[in-house]
Order: structure tokens, then sequence, then C-alpha cells
């Protein structure tokens, strides 16, 4: 049977994940629900449990954790304990195990200690939140230039390559993928079929990549014709978002605050980070760009681009791009900020929105 501490470390889990689990959700309240009817203790008297870290504790990045345990016999041959599968420490007796959480992991990490006495193993468990140990810089910007931008274009992707730009188009009946000036004249377009939302697309050598919203599937195309080669399933995650590329994996984004890594042959994930700041899960990612080795992120319906490392999922800073002076919309609930892209050579950074009227060239100012 299921200890109560693992059944509240799976709902923190999946809380933190916006309930993306939502089967694993169910099960953890509706269990949780039958120990509620027969008392609230943390545990049963016949099971060790943690008294540190308490469950859903949240800890900074490279502070020291001392795991703490209520031993119901004392008499054991040793302790394991564990930090999700890799093994941390080793105890002979009951006392306290330090724990330097430096090279771990941000975000939802499963603490379990493996209890052998007697030929008999028993088993505690709780886990911890890992946040980024500093708070993210605070950034602003400056306009350099101005240049036209289609309003017909809802962006869910943009890049910079060869002199122009990339562009993905979204919404059901309206998408498509296009190849723009920098002066905003449209020079090549591939319509998407209505049934499809475009999402985000990125370049990988001479072919793009592009996702859908919900249909759970991607495209690849010949960058030069924009004939479409093949489709590929998209079923890792439960809606696509963002895409970049760094020259080796592909980043992808779908809401949430994971940032999955995919194989730049096959689009399939070899891996993920999570994103955290100093408070928390950074959520709604979306439109993403790699510059100069971080990874940079529109955070949706926001006027915030988080700047990431992407070897730990820390933010490092946040630039703040209230204030840019695109024309009005129709809808101001569209008003979304949307699309980052960079000249690698000219070394430019381009931002603009879903349906704006204007692309800005910008200068990122640390406040």
């Amino acid at each position: 049977m299921l200890k109560l501490s693992t059944i509240l470390a799976y709902i923190v889990i999946a809380q933190k994940m916006n309930f993306r689990n939502l089967s694993l959700l169910a099960l953890s309240v509706a269990v949780l629900a039958l120990y509620s009817c027969n008392g609230d203790k943390p545990q049963s008297s016949s099971s060790s449990y943690f008294t540190n870290p308490e469950t859903g504790a949240v800890i900074k990045a490279g502070e020291e954790l001392a795991l703490k345990i209520h031993f119901t016999d004392e008499s054991i041959d040793s302790v394991v304990y564990l930090v999700d599968t890799l093994q941390v420490g080793l105890r002979k007796d009951t006392s306290q195990f330090n724990f330097s959480t430096t090279n771990t992991p941000l975000g939802n990490r499963l603490i379990t200690a493996k209890i052998y006495r007697n030929g008999v193993t028993e088993e505690a468990t709780s886990n911890i939140i890992l946040v980024s140990a500093t708070k993210p810089a605070a950034y602003s910007y400056k306009i350099i230039n101005t240049y036209p931008h289609s309003i017909t274009s809802y962006v869910e992707g943009l890049e910079f390559h060869d002199g122009v730009f990339y562009e993905s188009a979204g919404d059901y009946g309206h998408s498509s993928l296009r190849k723009v000036s920098l002066e905003g004249k449209v020079l090549q377009q591939q319509d998407v079929d209505k049934q499809y939302f475009a999402e985000g697309m990125t370049v990988i050598g001479d072919k793009i990549i592009q996702l859908t919203y919900r249909e759970k599937v991607g495209f690849e195309y010949d960058k030069e014709t924009f004939k479409l080669l093949k489709t590929f399933p998209y079923n890792y995650a439960n809606e696509g978002w963002g895409l970049t590329f760094d020259g080796e994996t592909v980043y992808n984004t779908d809401g949430s605050n994971t940032i999955y890594k995919l194989d730049k042959n096959t689009y399939l994930p070899k891996g993920s980070i999570e994103v955290y700041d100093d408070k928390g899960p950074v959520t709604q990612l979306n439109e993403l760009e790699w510059i100069d080795g971080k990874l940079y992120a529109n955070i949706y319906t926001s006027e915030l681009i988080a700047i990431i490392d992407p070897k730990t999922g820390a933010v490092e800073a946040y630039i703040n791009m209230m204030g840019l002076p695109h024309g009005e919309l129709g809808d101001p609930q569209q008003d979304v900020l949307n699309g980052i892209a960079y000249d690698k050579i000219g070394k430019r950074i381009f931002v603009t929105g879903k349906r704006w009227d204007k692309l800005f060239q910008i200068e990122v100012i640390k406040k």
C-alpha cells in the first residue's frame, strides 16, 4: 500500500506540472481520501518516515539539506539515500545525512531512504522543489530600429537566417510558413491545411520543422522550396508551442515549465530541463530563440522574456518588454508579445507580437 508521504509527493509534483498528469493526480486524491477517513496521521505507526525535509519543501539550489528520519526500529543494518534514482549517500546508523544540492537538477526531486534490517527492506519517501539559488537580473530594452510587419501573421515562430525572417503564422484556417524580408514583404509562403493550427518552427540545416498546436503532428519542409517533405508524430507533450535549434539540439516548449531537448534528426525527445527562478516553476514558456549559449523564451500573455541557462533550467534574467509602440489590435485580448529572432552575424535581436504591425530591433539593457 502506498505511504501517505508518497501520495502527497505525487500530488505536489502534479500541481507543479499544471496537472498535466491528470490520471496520477486523480489516483493520488482518491487514495488520499481513503487515508483521511482513517485519521490524519502523516504515516502509519509501523513505518519509518522523514521528519526533514517536509513534503514539497522549497529548497534553493546549492543549499545543504539535512535528511532526517524517524525510525520505528533503530536496529538497522544500513540506510541508502537516493534523489530520484541516484544514490547520494549511505549510513550504517540512524544519524541524519547531510546532502548538498549543488549538482542536483532543478525541479521536483523525489527523496527516498531505503532502510535495511535483518534481510527486510523498508522505504521512506519525501520530495523537495529545487529552485534557482539567485534572483534573476532585471533587464529593459532600447529600440534600435523599427520595421513593418504583417498584421495577418499570428506569430508562433520567428527566426532570422541569410538576411531574411522565417516565420510560422498560426490560427485555424490562416496558418502558414513564410519567408519575409526585413522590410516586411512576404517573399515566400506555404499555407498549412485548415485543420491545423501552426505553432513554433526552427531551421535545421537545409530543412525547416514546424509544430502544430493540438493536432499531434509536425511538418518537415525543404528550406529552399518550402516543399513539404514529411510529417512526423508529436506525442510526448500535450501541446506544441515553441522551437529553436542550437546547432546540435532542438529545444521545444509546450506551455509548461518544461523544455524538451529533441534529436535533430528524429525530432524525438532525448531529455528535458525544468525551468525555475528563485520563487518556483516558470510556466507558459512559448516562442524560443538560442542567443549566445542561452535560451530566450517569451512567457505567454506577459511582457517578459526569460533568459534561461540551458544546462540547469535556471532563469538568469527577465527582460521587461512593456511599452513597445505597436498599433492597436481589434481584439485587445489578442495583443500578445511573441516572436524572438537573432541575427548571429550582425548580433541583432528582433522581437514582435501576434498580428503586430511592427517588428523591432532591440538592444537589451541591464537595469
